[in-house]
């Protein structure tokens, strides 16, 4: 067998194709980043303290399952390929989970928190299963970076439109289901929500390929996968910009629907806050071949995102009554975030070439699951900040705040974001993968699978 099937351009089905597959796992990831929080704590009356320690201790565990998956995708063999069968076979599962998260079973204190164990656990755990081959499927989808490029960019539009679903429709379809009880509403909004993505899902793998397919090496092994990994100097800072990045996305995606209820005093008015700036993601995402037209792809990454660390600060500084700053702000940190997930991806795409230019050994599964280790354990230390946070300041749940609670959601909301996403963006100048070596790497692997296979982690 060939070591890879020729360049191509991908047509736009399979892009879209590929890009709908975000759209599902965001339909839940979405959810549970925004509204999951504030259910546990104002819905089905959870502690924030216990929440934010539940969080911390589910993902950390679910994390270390992220670098497995990317070892077994990598070294499975199926007539769908490597990556395909994990959304084929994980589209119910995951579907089922979500929903089950927020089915809000009568129990009493101690079993509630047992059962937000266990069902945030198999959700992250199913995401896993999914997501993870997912995101390495666009490595091998084609060989070219600008392909791959564009490839990401389908995948992060899309992804956005289903962010923008859930905050445009998740608070209108919870009170339409609900008619008053929030309890209900956010149970068949959910299930909506679970049957649309899986159905998603299976419309991706349908409809993607995969092409590039090195050949299994009989000598490999994990520990040299690992030690590859932890040489590949541009993918271990993309995974410490990863981890802050999440970190800073944990903490405010959590936060802001406390902020609109209690620091603004009305929650309805998040939804069009949170559709004009996912609105605005999106037209960011869909700006990033005209932005890399005049910036290479670091210089850029390092510039947006100490845009859109300046702009979350700055809310601090607002009037929470001030609802046309607040949109301006929005507006002007949402446009710049908007490119940096599709630039940042396909630069993971990029450091797996590398890892093969420098080392002979492309393990695809393994640098994209490594990756999604570090957003998840961001994402977790975010949430538990959250959730002490919270309880030191004095939060209660469905109650007048005092003065000291109401500043810490506006800071948690505002300047804490802002500091750790400087810091991600500051990361980014230690990346050392330019174009010209990237190119360079395209031309020298595609000649050295002319000559010979190229091993993959077996």
């Amino acid at each position: 067998m060939p070591a890879s099937a020729p360049v191509v351009c991908l047509s736009f089905r399979e892009k879209l194709a590929y890009g709908l597959g975000d759209t599902a796992c965001n339909l839940t990831f979405q959810t549970v980043n925004l509204f999951l929080f504030i259910y546990y704590t104002d819905v089905f009356g959870l502690p924030a303290a216990a929440v934010g320690t539940m969080v911390l201790v589910a993902r950390v565990l679910d994390a270390v399952l992220d670098p497995l998956t990317g070892i077994i995708a990598d070294r499975t063999q199926s007539r769908w390929g490597k990556f395909r069968p994990f959304i084929l076979f994980g589209a119910i599962p995951f579907g089922l989970c979500g929903y089950l998260m927020f089915s809000n079973p009568a129990l009493s204190q101690p079993g509630k928190l047992v059962f937000a164990y266990l069902t945030y656990i198999m959700m992250w755990v199913a995401y896993t299963v999914v997501n993870i081959p997912y995101s390495a499927l666009m490595g091998v989808m084609s060989a070219s970076s600008a392909d791959r490029t564009s490839l990401s960019t389908y995948r992060f539009v899309c992804a956005f439109s289903g962010g923008l679903a859930i905050n445009a429709l998740t608070l209108p379809l919870r009170d339409y289901f609900g008619g008053g009880d929030a309890a209900t509403g956010y149970k068949y909004t959910m299930l909506v929500f679970s049957i649309v993505s899986v159905a998603m899902l299976l419309y991706t793998f349908t409809q993607t390929r995969e092409r590039v397919l090195p050949t299994p090496d009989p000598s490999a092994s994990l520990r040299k996968d690992l030690k590859y990994l932890f040489s590949n100097r541009p993918w271990l800072v993309l995974f410490f910009a990863a981890f802050l990045t999440l970190t800073n996305v944990g903490v405010r995606n959590a936060s802001i629907i406390y902020y609109f209820k209690y620091n603004v005093g009305d929650e309805s008015k998040f939804t069009l806050f949170g559709t004009i700036g996912t609105l605005t993601f999106i037209a960011g995402a869909m700006a990033t071949p005209l932005f890399l037209r005049f910036c290479n792809r670091r210089s850029l990454m390092i510039g947006l995102t100490c845009v859109n660390a300046a702009a979350m600060s700055a809310f601090f500084f607002v009037d929470p009554k001030s609802l046309v700053t607040l949109h301006l702000l929005n507006i002007i940190g949402t446009f710049a975030a908007g490119p940096t997930p599709a630039i940042v991806w396909s630069m993971y795409a990029d450091t797996a070439d590398y890892g093969a230019w420098k080392f002979g050994r492309r393990t695809t599964g393994l640098v994209f699951s490594a990756a999604v280790f570090a957003q998840k354990i961001g994402l977790a230390v975010g949430s538990f900040m959250l959730g002490w946070i919270l309880t030191f300041v004095g939060f209660m749940p469905n109650a007048v705040q005092t003065p000291r609670a109401l500043l810490g959601i506006k800071v948690v909301f505002s300047l804490l974001p802002g500091a750790i996403g400087l810091l991600s963006g500051l990361a980014i100048l230690f990346y050392r993968l330019d174009d010209p070596t990237v190119k360079q790497m395209e031309s020298e692997l595609a000649a050295r699978k002319d000559a010979a296979p190229l091993p993959a982690g077996a």
